[in-house]
């Protein structure tokens, strides 16, 4: 069928008797029905174009001028299309404008930004006036993820597998000093590990060591990665007898411990022997916080959340397993001489410390009796260092000193703490028995390591 042809629109067909039940006015077959007019056929015969329009269902009239009705239809959905282009295009431009934060009062969008990693100091506030419950707890929130916990391993042969293996024999604590993973603890913690793995928060992570000195009991790891929640430092020259401080650490292998107390006593000096070293503790802060094996090394803090002093002594009888346990007599490292060495150690690998350059002898009154000293306690010069600072002062051999600074003089030990409590290039005055005569002579203090 091609276009242009003519259609006819085709008449209903009469009815077939031979399709279907019998139809009465056929019944008869000589009976016709003359006087019934002719039907109008149902449909109209239409010649040429077929006709386009909607057809509506109200009329069996074809459209009047359908090619005009089609063209208008056509040029509407033109016109929307247009419309709706234009619309869109104004709302999609408000929208930029408005993401850029070109609209008055309006502000751009940012993609969303966790806030930089804050330190402990920064994240509590502990304010003035609040209960003793209310300090406890604040300082403990600021300081507890500043404190690490310091686990020893040592490396042993195994004779049922024959190989060597690395086993945990002990642990201590440690107080992160800087945020990129600078450590301060004590050398005993450390002393004779094959491997040092310290727990920050819920992480294990290998450390090394940066540098120890035996003799002050005082060493500094180093950890990869970082930032870390470094504490803040206070001053340990401001501390009163009877101040609140607080005690972090591991007692036990327990993390996070705190426990709480006042500052029992000030200045506590102490000479140890250990079994290559000789430490000396000296201006040792004394508390009555618990302190128990495992917080050596830990943080000792004031109401501020401040260090002011690192957890390493404890005096007290043994437990009934044989284990020191806390008698509520503790004692600490000021911070303010712990960072000194901390921060010779990170920068040299190694510490020195003040020095006088004589080797003395306690005197008590067996001796002084034996030789007839003119005083029954005090520490007799046997030996003065060449071109040492004692020598310079004018230090004699048979010397008895029985003052240093404002320390009285018993023993040999209490000139080596009395030594120690000063700085390098302090002049210091030596009260000394000569003969019968005492003088005083002014020592400037040296450096131990002219003789390292």
């Amino acid at each position: 069928m091609t276009e242009g042809n003519d259609y006819r629109i085709p008449q209903m067909p009469e009815p077939d008797g031979s399709e279907g039940d019998p139809i009465a006015w056929m019944a008869d077959s000589e009976t016709h029905l003359e006087d019934v007019e002719p039907m109008e056929p149902p449909y109209v015969e239409v010649t040429g174009e077929l006709p386009v329009c909607d057809y509506t269902g109200e009329g069996d009239e074809p459209c009047e001028d359908p090619a005009v009705r089609k063209a208008w239809s056509s040029a509407a959905v033109i016109t929307s299309a247009m419309v709706g282009a234009v619309v869109g295009g104004l709302f999609v431009s408000v929208a930029v404008v408005w993401a850029l934060g070109l609209l008055p009062g309006s502000q751009p969008l940012r993609a969303e930004q966790s806030e930089p990693t804050k330190s402990a100091a920064e994240q509590v506030t502990i304010k003035a006036g609040s209960t003793m419950a209310e300090v406890s707890e604040a300082v403990a929130a600021k300081v507890v993820p500043s404190v690490v916990n310091v686990t020893l391993s040592q490396a042993g042969y195994d004779p049922f597998s024959g190989t060597t293996v690395t086993q945990d024999v002990g642990n201590g604590s440690g107080v992160i000093i800087r945020e990129d993973g600078y450590v301060l603890t004590n050398n005993h913690v450390v002393e004779g590990a094959d491997k040092l793995t310290v727990t920050v928060g819920a992480q294990d992570l290998i450390a090394t060591v940066v540098g120890v000195d035996p003799s002050s009991d005082l060493a500094v790891l180093k950890l990869e990665g970082g930032p870390f929640p470094a504490m803040e430092v206070g001053d340990s020259k401001t501390l009163r007898v009877g101040q609140y401080v607080m005690a972090v650490g591991s007692p036990f292998g327990l993390e996070k411990t705190v426990t709480v107390g006042i500052i029992s006593a000030l200045n506590r000096s102490s000479l140890q022997s250990g079994a290559n070293d000789l430490t000396t503790y000296t201006n040792l802060i004394q508390t009555d916080a618990a302190i128990n094996p495992g917080n050596s090394g830990g943080a000792l803090v004031d109401s501020t959340g401040k260090l002011v002093g690192v957890n390493t002594l404890i005096q007290s009888p043994s437990g009934s397993v044989g284990a020191p346990q806390s008698a509520g007599v503790g004692f600490a490292i000021p911070v303010n001489f712990a960072l000194d060495i901390a921060n010779q150690l990170i920068e040299n690998g190694r510490a020195v410390h003040p020095y006088i350059g004589v080797s003395t002898e306690t005197v008590d009154e067996a001796i002084a009796s034996q030789f007839g000293l003119p005083v029954q306690s005090g520490a007799l010069v046997r030996f003065v260092q060449p071109n040492s600072p004692a020598e310079r002062a004018g230090i004699q051999r048979g010397d008895i000193i029985v003052k240093l600074g404002a320390s009285p003089i018993t023993g040999v030990d209490d000139v080596y703490t009395a030594v120690r409590e000063n700085q390098i290039g302090d002049i210091v005055a030596v009260e000394v028995v000569r003969s019968d005569t005492r003088r005083t002579l002014d020592v400037t203090l040296g450096s131990d390591a002219q003789r390292q």
